[in-house]
């Protein structure tokens, strides 16, 4: 039997088309675990305690490169084809909002956040002096899941949905969705880190929170990345993303509403979003529309389209700004009042302009010319008098030749009809101006 051409080419062509919608980074990360577990697969590599994150190794030996090979690493087919699913969305998300490599730093600062979460957890656990867990400090973790569930939280911080759904079987409240997620993965799958996908959750809300403010770079720092010659060829990828338009205080995308103090910790609301166990989505919305620095190119979240003002309210907010005639006396009714502002001062500079030409008029037709002339010349040279005066120099000189030509054609003309010439002849013609 024949092959189904038609099929076959579809399906090559919807894969392709899957395949470059994924951006940059996030499809290189795909790339790199996926050819790890090949070579290891092909090879039959298979001695993970060497590379996984083990914190009685990383304490003892001080072996900082677990918290990096421990990601890129998997244990099964399975493990790795599930991760990479998953970061396919998120990943295009992210990165589509911050950047390439704004998404790529984030992806490392996680990876270490997680694994210092993981390590101080792991000890703590170990020996309480309540119980002693000894056995924790021991447990060898690999796989991309921990960033995996970071990200899960920031991305459901910044998209403002109100419910997630599970796997297409049911829907969860947002706030409650990656706690969820962590407890049916431990029923569900066998050999799963629970403690490992918890750091990674308690990351995600450090992230939110802003307790990583002080450790993100600023703008320069993205800015010269992709300026590097050697990255010249990924920049240049139809699926690199830029950071242009992005934050003006170098700082990725946070749930914290305030620029000057990042931490939660110091502005007392940390005991509040312990008890919250989620970050509350804002419902209300500001008169002042400034840009957030936390989003890069839109001063918005995913979620808040519907939020911006249409282009009939921007227009009655006009209307209402401009039928306001109060003039306000503070500086801060003054900075509320932006539009209605900018009107009244561009009236001033109106005015201030009508009557400098005025002057300048006055002072031509007070030098002798005529006012119409005059008022036609100043206009054509936009105020300025030197210009004026040399068109109507220019258009005096033009009468007086045609008016000398015309006095001697008629001269001509009375000699040839044998009249002598008549003085003032010239009266009867109307010369234009």
């Amino acid at each position: 039997m024949r092959p189904n051409v038609f099929t076959e080419a579809g399906i090559s062509t919807r894969l392709n088309q899957w395949w470059s919608s994924i951006p940059f980074v996030t499809s290189g990360v795909i790339l790199i675990c996926g050819v790890i577990y090949l070579v290891c697969l092909l090879t039959g590599y298979d001695s993970f305690e060497e590379i996984c994150f083990l914190p009685s190794k990383v304490a003892s030996h001080f072996q900082v490169y677990r918290f990096y090979t421990s990601v890129v690493f998997h244990g099964s087919l399975l493990h790795v084809l599930f991760n990479m699913l998953a970061l396919v969305p998120l990943g295009t998300e992210l990165e589509r909002i911050m950047g390439s490599v704004r998404l790529l730093f984030l992806m490392f600062l996680l990876a270490t956040t997680n694994a210092i979460f993981h390590l101080i957890i792991a000890f703590l656990v170990a020996y309480n002096p309540l119980y002693h867990v000894p056995f924790i400090v021991d447990e060898c973790s690999i796989g991309f899941s921990g960033v995996i569930f970071s990200m899960i939280v920031i991305e459901t911080s910044l998209s403002g949905v109100q419910s997630r759904s599970v796997f297409g079987l049911f829907n969860v409240p947002a706030k409650w969705y990656a706690w969820i997620l962590l407890v049916l993965f431990q029923f569900l799958a066998s050999n799963v880190s629970l403690l490992g996908h918890l750091c990674g959750i308690l990351s995600g809300f450090a992230y939110t929170y802003g307790l990583f403010n002080y450790l993100l770079p600023g703008p320069s720092f993205y800015s010269s990345i992709e300026g590097l010659s050697v990255l010249s060829v990924c920049v240049r990828r139809p699926g690199f993303i830029l950071c242009t338009g992005g934050t003006t205080y170098g700082q990725l995308p946070t749930y914290s509403n305030t620029s000057s103090t990042p931490s939660a910790l110091i502005n007392g609301n940390f005991l509040r979003n312990i008890s919250s166990w989620m970050p509350s989505r804002q419902t209300t919305t500001t008169t002042t529309q400034e840009q957030d620095p936390r989003f890069p190119g839109r001063a918005r979240t995913l979620g808040s389209a519907g939020t911006e003002p249409t282009a009939r309210e921007a227009s009655a907010n006009l209307h209402a700004s401009l039928l306001d005639n109060t003039t306000p006396s503070d500086p801060l009714t003054s900075s509320q009042n932006p539009a209605a502002n900018t009107i009244r001062a561009d009236a001033t500079v109106a005015a201030d302009q009508v009557d400098t030409f005025d002057e300048e008029l006055k002072k031509l037709v007070g030098m002798g010319f005529e006012k119409t002339q005059a008022e036609v010349a100043l206009a054509a040279a936009d105020g300025d008098p030197n210009v004026a005066i040399e068109i109507l120099m220019s258009q005096q000189g033009a009468v007086k030749f045609l008016q000398s030509f015309l006095k001697n054609l008629r001269t001509e003309e009375e000699l040839l009809l044998g009249e002598g010439p008549k003085d003032g002849l010239i009266d009867d013609y109307s010369i234009p101006d």
